[in-house]
């Protein structure tokens, strides 16, 4: 519960003897917790939790207005996606004894990931940031999108289609993602309706910065698909270059595009992410 609103919040846990890890992964604008992250194509496989629940203890969530969440009147924005994330690892880290969790977001679940580190830097050991995008300054998809600000402004939802989902596996690069994902995606999201929230929309064309790198001293990996359109390369690594903590890494991930865990390059996604979260403790001798 974040007051009086409910949030559905999933687990994925593969048993084991020794501790794992709390892992939250956190979804963006489009879809909630288990389209983004659990995915089941048939003969594939797509789903992250899946994936890594051999090695963490994995959580998602639906942000208000998505997915089993409660529908309210807000317009679910990232500041509403960080009173989410607090009430959700208030719960992870009782259920699990942890005393920090890792963080992995997706394009605006990055920008919700990453201004939570901000509010509860106590609460993130390890931040993975995916399609992010820093001040939004020469991408192509928030320019297209800016000019559906009033739109944005004025109405808290928006409506999806199955075209709507398809465009997003083709915007920046077609052929970097197989078909059949598009239509599971569609077949997935659309159980929960046919429109989701406006508010990161509006965050991202009207706010951006939204995450100050100064203030993330947590680890960080920052990643994105060769082909994303969200952010450029640059704008991105400026705000890498300005992390304050030395574990810090950026990855490219050659093939794929904006989703880059949809994309037929996603095994190299995950090897990345799996290996950061995964890193042994920094050892210091004589500093």
């Amino acid at each position: 519960m974040k007051g009086n609103v409910k949030l559905a919040l999933y687990r994925k846990s593969r048993p084991t003897t020794g501790h794992k890890p709390a892992l939250v992964l956190v979804h963006g604008s489009s879809a909630g917790g288990l389209t983004t992250y659990d995915l089941q194509v048939p003969g594939k496989a797509y789903s992250m939790m899946d994936a890594f629940e051999d090695t963490f203890d994995v959580w998602t969530l639906d942000h208000e207005g998505y997915g089993k969440s409660s529908r309210t009147n807000g317009n679910a924005d990232i500041a509403s996606g960080v009173a989410d994330l607090a009430a959700a690892t208030t719960v992870i880290m009782r259920e699990t004894g942890a005393e920090r969790v890792h963080l992995c977001g997706e394009s605006a679940g990055a920008l919700r990931a990453g201004a939570f580190t901000m509010a509860y830097p106590e609460r993130v050991d390890r931040l993975v940031l995916n399609a992010f995008v820093w001040t939004g300054k020469g991408g192509a998809t928030l320019s297209k999108r800016a000019q559906q600000a009033d739109e944005y402004r004025t109405h808290n939802r928006r409506p999806v289609s199955r075209e709507f989902f398809a465009s997003i596996f083709t915007r920046d690069k077609a052929g970097t993602s197989d078909p059949s994902v598009a239509t599971a995606f569609a077949d997935s999201a659309l159980l929960y309706g046919d429109s989701v929230p406006t508010g990161t929309y509006l965050d991202m064309v009207t706010k951006l910065p939204i995450v100050d790198p100064a203030r993330i001293n947590a680890p960080t990996l920052v990643i994105r698909g060769e082909f994303d359109g969200i952010a450029t390369e640059e704008d991105v690594l400026g705000f890498f270059s300005r992390l304050p903590n030395a574990d810090r890494q950026f990855v490219l991930v050659p093939g794929a595009a904006h989703s880059a865990g949809f994309s037929y390059n996603r095994e190299r996604f995950w090897f990345a992410v799996r290996s950061f979260l995964s890193a042994p403790p920094r050892l210091d001798r004589g500093i």
